[in-house]
């Protein structure tokens, strides 16, 4: 096991997925917590389905994948916010719609320009090789933003997921709350899409966090199992990606599938027992 893992790390593109995965795998499962808390898990799809239509975009002018799809992505998470807290249309239809038609786009302009290359099937499913350096650098940073300020407003953030009557009525600035929540879900979407693909990436954000709602009731108790969680197997996955040659974004979220699986059939079991 050992020396699998020095090969692994002897390759660089593989020692650059290892950091960008590990903590776009963090700040998924800590927002992940609070978007399944909030019934608001299924933006991280129709999230990565706007980040295609923009990388679509990128393609077709010849221009930096991740400079296009930030900002376009979230715009779209502001969008979803404000056309939800309007009532007009509830969120998940929100989502259905702005979602399929960012795909279609996607898919038309690919069609009209370069054709559904192999990197359109990176875009869908995700490629480790796929990553430069000025990606991996851009990356870790985004990344990282996001963890420090979703630790400088845990306890504002934690206030808007439970409760968000009781939240406003205490002086808490829930629209900017929900917005900042939106904003780094966009961040992440868009980091981790280029390695997990548009099709994956939301599951990152809702698995992590139902495996650790089957081990802890309270919420900082879930965060950090979720991360836990995440991490793990983040790195199991991608251990089995490099040993049997399979996707790495596939892998992943089929071991966190196994993980919320077992965790499942445990609980039951331990309900069963009492």
């Amino acid at each position: 096991m050992l020396d699998t893992l020095r090969e692994m790390l002897s390759y660089t593109f593989l020692t650059r997925a290892l950091l960008v995965g590990t903590l776009v795998s963090l700040c998924a499962a800590l927002l992940g917590v609070s978007l399944v808390l909030k019934r608001y898990s299924m933006i991280g799809d129709g999230l990565s389905h706007v980040g295609f239509g923009a990388l679509a975009v990128a393609t077709v002018l010849n221009a930096a994948p991740l400079a296009v799809a930030i900002p376009v992505v979230v715009a779209a998470a502001f969008l979803l916010l404000r056309i939800s807290s309007s009532g007009r249309i509830k969120g998940d239809a929100a989502i259905g719609l702005l979602s399929t038609c960012a795909l279609a786009v996607g898919v038309i302009l690919i069609s009209l320009s370069t054709g559904m290359n192999t990197e359109v099937n990176n875009y869908l499913f995700g490629s480790i090789l796929s990553m430069s350096r000025e990606d991996v650098i851009l990356s870790a940073a985004i990344a990282l933003t996001v963890l420090v300020l979703f630790v400088l407003f845990y306890n504002r953030i934690f206030a808007v997921t439970f409760d968000e009557t009781f939240a406003r009525a205490t002086g808490v600035r829930v629209g900017a709350y929900n917005a900042l929540i939106a904003l780094l879900t966009a961040l992440t979407i868009v980091v981790g899409m280029r390695m997990m693909g548009s099709m994956l990436i939301s599951g990152l954000l809702i698995f992590p966090a139902l495996s650790a709602m089957r081990l802890c009731k309270r919420f900082r108790s879930v965060i950090i199992v979720a991360a836990i969680i995440s991490v793990f197997c983040f790195f199991l996955g991608t251990l089995v990606s490099y040993l049997a040659a399979i996707p790495t974004g596939a892998s992943v979220i089929c071991a966190n599938m196994i993980v919320l699986l077992l965790l499942t059939a445990a609980g039951r079991l331990r309900e069963r027992m009492k």
